[in-house]
């Protein structure tokens, strides 16, 4: 099913989750039934089937926004990655894995997400660090300050190895992938690395950047 369409589904059921349970509290108010057996198990769902359901719902779609890239550049530190991979004429390796279908417009989650068994855990208690940091340093950050935004650790390449797999002809056939596989795995060398197909955001890099003159 089409994620925008499970969102979509998602919001309506729980909408319609708070509407009952508002309706059932209202009712119960209202006309002061006794508290039969009927009654009771109307109030369960009421008060917690419902609200719990709603509840469950509202952090799957949460869950599913902060996948998004347009998640990723409400932080105004972000907007110049952020813009840089939805730019169609960009080279950069988020621009190229925007336009791939696989990845879209959760093309940030899918590159800097942990593939681990606790990788979705990890993610998002990196992504509370980033929040954390972003309401009390980073908010006299200059727009331009793009070098001064760091990874956690050095960038992971089982992140892309579980697309772009190391056992393929294809990959085996390009030289330097070949003479570089032990260095790719124990993570030695990186697959975004200048020397590579990156650096992934080269406009963060100030060694890049011309100087003005």
């Amino acid at each position: 099913m089409n994620d925008s369409i499970m969102h979509e589904l998602l919001i309506s059921g729980t909408l319609a989750c708070v509407g009952l349970a508002a309706l059932i509290m209202g009712w119960f108010l209202y006309t002061k039934p006794a508290l039969d057996g009927q009654t009771k198990l109307t109030l369960f769902f009421g008060i917690a089937v419902l609200p719990i359901t709603s509840a469950m719902a509202t952090n799957i779609v949460g869950f599913q926004t902060t996948q998004t890239r347009e998640f990723c550049g409400s932080c105004h530190v972000m907007e110049p990655y952020t813009e840089d991979s939805a730019n169609p004429d960009s080279t950069s390796l988020p621009s190229r894995h925007a336009r791939n279908e696989l990845f879209g417009d959760h093309n940030c989650y899918g590159c800097h997400s942990d593939y681990g068994m606790a990788g979705m855990v990890t993610t998002k208690m990196n992504g509370m660090k980033h929040v954390w940091v972003y309401y009390t340093k980073a908010l006299h950050w200059p727009r331009e300050a793009g070098d001064r935004i760091q990874l956690y650790k050095p960038f992971n390449n089982k992140n892309c190895t579980r697309c772009h797999s190391m056992a393929t002809p294809y990959f085996k056939g390009v030289r330097d992938h070949e003479g570089a596989q032990e260095e790719l795995r124990t993570g030695a060398t990186t697959c975004a690395s200048g020397g590579c197909h990156g650096p992934a955001h080269p406009f963060s890099k100030r060694e890049l950047v011309e100087e003005p003159k």
